[in-house]
């Protein structure tokens, strides 16, 4: 389908309204030519008119984006049919014999380079289809050069189709290159101004509280590991290879895990992108997110983040080496109203249709492992 602004295509528009008034000078011509031989040579001349008003309005209608839609390409088609189909009558079937030729000639392809500019190849083959098989109608005997005409109208719908649908591809790349390029400058002014500022003064704290004790020690601890994910952050927060969301709507899972990659935090990813639905991608990485949280609450050690592609399925999985979780811990959790894992974790999964396995073991460590189904629910 054609991009919405269709910036690419102002210049096959301007084309078609170009083609459309040749080739109706070529039929005025004709017109001209030939009005002792037709049956009915007044309504001819009531017909071009028709024609020459027709080629104005659709010149004014397919120069604005927001009339070229169904409305205005229907309405096109069926005055040119119409047009096509009355020509046995008032060009008489005894002229067409002798080689008269029809009203159409060439102006008949308008709205099929209208269809094919608008739609692509599909939408252009259909309406070469629908006039073609029009032309046919009118026409006593068929022969070959009667298929001649219908080639050529075929053709033309495919390739202009093609040539569209290359100039819409090629518009929506240059403006997600635009906005890639935008959102790359912006995160460099906000890097330097980050780095002036908020990544000083964590370091400051690092290096001025690592051997200071008690809570101290852990403020500077933590200062030190948020230094290093922020500058993850703005350096880029996926890991190599990863990419953004795409046009079907899926995004690649490690560039969302990779924000919690940081000194405390191992992050494992696939060497080629893992894409899901955006709202499943998004889930997860909450999940994930909130299970790494309980590890800096709970375990207060490294984290380990593995993430594995099955195929149908894709699998997160969180490890750590805190003192596990003791038998009945999350039962008794809930009750008392703190549902970090049973609704950030659970809840989640069960939205997503996938499930959660927590193995924990006294002193041993635990590890929580998300899986869901790579098509969305």
């Amino acid at each position: 389908m054609p991009s919405p602004s269709g910036g690419f295509e102002v210049p096959l528009w301007r084309a078609l309204a170009v083609f459309r008034f040749a080739s109706l000078a070529y039929v005025c011509v004709l017109a001209v030519r030939d009005a002792d031989r037709y049956a009915h040579p007044f309504a001819v001349a009531a017909l071009v008119l028709v024609m020459i008003a027709w080629t104005v309005a659709t010149a004014i209608g397919y120069a604005r984006p927001a009339w070229r839609r169904w409305p205005l390409l229907l309405a096109d088609l069926g005055v040119v049919m119409a047009i096509v189909l009355a020509t046995p009558w008032v060009v008489g079937r005894a002229a067409l014999a002798a080689g008269v030729p029809t009203m159409g000639v060439a102006w008949m392809a308008g709205p099929v380079l209208a269809w094919a500019v608008s739609g692509g190849r599909r939408r252009g083959t259909v309406a070469a289809l629908l006039v073609a098989g029009a032309d046919l109608a009118t026409r006593e005997r068929i022969g070959q050069s009667s298929f001649t005409g219908v080639i050529l109208m075929l053709l033309a719908g495919l390739v202009v189709g093609h040539v569209a649908r290359l100039a819409a591809t090629a518009e929506e790349r240059l403006q997600r290159a635009v906005e890639l390029e935008a959102a790359t400058r912006e995160r460099e002014r906000l890097a330097r101004g980050i780095h002036d500022s908020v990544l000083q003064v964590l370091a400051l704290v690092q290096r001025r509280g690592a051997d200071l004790p008690g809570e101290a020690g852990e403020l500077a601890r933590l200062a030190g590991e948020q230094e290093a994910a922020l500058r993850a952050l703005i350096a880029g927060t996926a890991p190599a290879g990863a990419t953004a969301p795409d046009a079907a709507g899926t995004v690649d899972l490690r560039m969302l895990l990779g924000r919690y990659a940081s000194p405390a935090v191992s992050l494992s990813a696939p060497a080629t992108p893992v894409p899901l639905p955006r709202r499943v991608a998004g889930e997860l990485a909450a999940a994930t997110g909130a299970a790494l949280d309980n590890v800096g609450r709970h375990a207060a050690g490294r984290a380990w983040v593995l993430i594995e592609d099955e195929g149908a399925t894709v699998t997160v999985s969180i490890r750590d080496e805190g003192p596990g979780i003791p038998d009945g811990r999350l039962a008794e959790a809930a009750a008392q109203g703190r549902l970090g894992v049973t609704q950030s974790i659970r809840g989640r999964m069960a939205d997503l249709g996938g499930t959660v396995r927590i193995v924990s073991a006294p002193e041993a460590g635990t590890e929580i492992e998300l899986t869901v189904p790579r098509a969305e629910p």
